[in-house]
């Protein structure tokens, strides 16, 4: 048996045509889907790079791991101190580690731990590849010849699992323009309205409509023609759409030379492959252009394929809510691996076996890296509802609470939590009880979310805040600086 585990950074499952989207981004994925299971309610616990893929390697939720932020104490994980055996627990309990133990050759093919100094990733690993050392920047084209050389010099080994990671959907658009637009006769999401990018003009926040990536990166349109300088017309949302639509189709070009050479080699019916992302992409919602700011049902949900013939039924749809670090129990127990105590995820393989059958009541989600915020997940007959929970607003225009019913809105466009305490106080109760349970059974007894917030706020944004000031007034909008000044106030500014 041989695993290939396919991670496109920065991959939203509703821009995918078979979690239908209206645009051919994801032919190749789409038929990868058609033959196992796809799960349409898979949400990283911790988002986003760094936090997500930390989880992921660890089986733990970031308060236990404490790896939710991309700078300061919480980049890291805490040392187990006095506890600490020769091996550090990782070594018994990483996802890696868990194949290897189930006999498998393990690989990575990623620029991850490098970009973010997360040597963490790498426990349990057998290979590790950096493919053009561009730390993330590379594009599919020069991650392709490192995989297929890996998959052609290991054709007739058994039992490998081979991760491969390419980022072709992360900003900044970097597609090469002879690749052409496949979608330029396609219309962009209706949803988003010339209207609706008027409102958001006339708000504020780091890539706002007002403040899109090059407002912080000078120059960048030249470098990168498919990044628009400003969005203030649908016609420049298009060609930002478009940019991120042409990069998950430049990775699914990808995916579908990888599948090709297995089918080639004759090893594809004895391969699973496994797709997934470690986290979303706002394209618009919550007026954040382009990155992945919040816990919200954007940034957070992720696509879920597994193809494994056997095991996962072809054409399954599981509507059922996991978290992704439920992957590695699932593994655990179908390649008869013991799995570790410390873990926090759970296993789903009869949603494998039958689409539908399990999940979770509800899901906490957290992001600490560009704001703070802890959301809660959960359906009942009345609809899907997200509400957030911001600690610290990364200097954007998030209420302290906001309720979602994903069902009927899924850009979250109208906050309900005015209209109905009921869901609110239900969706606070359910973090309340969700927060005292990971504390009770911390390691380390500390809320990471106290931490970054006596350290100034999320890393990406509480460095921000003076030169953010500065640039609103600069472009006539003293106003939202003098906002910003006096919530934050002025001696935090940094």
């Amino acid at each position: 048996m041989r695993f290939l585990m396919i991670d496109i950074d920065t991959l939203r499952p509703d821009h995918l045509g078979c979690y239908g989207y209206h645009r051919n981004t994801s032919p190749n994925l789409d038929r990868l889907a058609a033959e196992g299971v796809r799960f349409t309610n898979y949400y990283v616990t911790d988002a986003p790079c760094l936090p997500a893929r930390s989880a992921l390697t660890t089986g733990q939720f970031g308060i236990h791991n404490q790896v939710v932020n991309h700078g300061g104490t919480n980049a890291d994980p805490l040392p187990e101190g006095v506890n600490r055996e020769f091996k550090q627990e990782l070594q018994g309990g990483s996802f890696f580690g868990t194949l290897r133990r189930a006999g498998f050759y393990t690989a990575s093919i990623s620029p991850f731990g490098e970009r973010h100094s997360a040597w963490q990733f790498y426990a349990g690993l057998n290979e590790m590849l950096n493919p053009a050392g561009k730390s993330g920047q590379e594009r599919a084209d020069e991650v392709e010849p490192v995989a297929l050389d890996w998959i052609e010099r290991n054709k007739d080994r058994d039992n490998w699992f081979l991760h491969v990671n390419v980022w072709d959907p992360h900003t900044p658009y970097r597609v090469p323009m002879e690749y052409g637009n496949p979608f330029a006769n396609d219309p962009p999401p209706a949803w988003l309205t010339q209207e609706t990018i008027d409102r958001h003009r006339a708000g504020f926040g780091t890539h706002s409509a007002a403040d899109v990536m090059p407002y912080t990166n000078p120059g960048l349109s030249q470098r990168c023609p498919r990044v628009p300088d400003d969005i203030r017309t649908v016609a420049d949302f298009r060609k930002w759409i478009d940019g991120y639509d042409v990069g998950i189709r430049y990775a699914d070009d990808f995916v579908g030379r990888l599948v090709g050479r297995l089918k080639e080699l004759g090893l594809y019916d004895d391969t699973v492959i496994l797709v997934t992302s470690d986290h979303g992409e706002n394209q618009g919602e919550l007026n954040i252009y382009g990155d992945h700011h919040t816990a919200d049902h954007i940034t957070s949900r992720v696509p879920m394929i597994v193809r494994w013939p056997g095991v996962a039924k072809a054409g399954g749809v599981d509507t059922g809510l996991h978290y992704q670090i439920d992957l590695q129990p699932t593994l655990a127990e179908l390649l008869g691996a013991k799995p570790h105590a410390a873990w926090d995820g759970r296993s789903y393989v009869t949603s494998l076996r039958s689409p539908g059958s399990a999940g979770r009541d509800f899901l906490v989600l957290s992001q600490m890296a560009w704001s703070c915020q802890r959301s809660v997940r959960w359906d009942d007959a009345e609809g899907h509802w997200i509400l957030l929970r911001t600690y610290h607003t990364g200097f954007k225009e998030l209420a302290p609470v906001m309720l979602f019913n994903i069902a009927d809105d899924p850009h979250e466009t109208r906050d309900l939590a005015a209209a109905r305490p009921d869901k609110v106080n239900e969706g606070l109760a359910r973090l309340e009880s969700w927060h005292a349970e990971q504390m009770a059974t911390s390691p380390h007894g500390v809320d990471p979310l106290q931490v970054i917030l006596r350290e100034g706020g999320p890393y990406h944004t509480s460095r921000q805040l003076a030169t953010y000031c500065e640039h609103l007034r600069k472009t006539g909008r003293p106003h939202h600086a003098d906002h910003l000044e006096a919530q934050y106030g002025r001696t935090n500014l940094r």
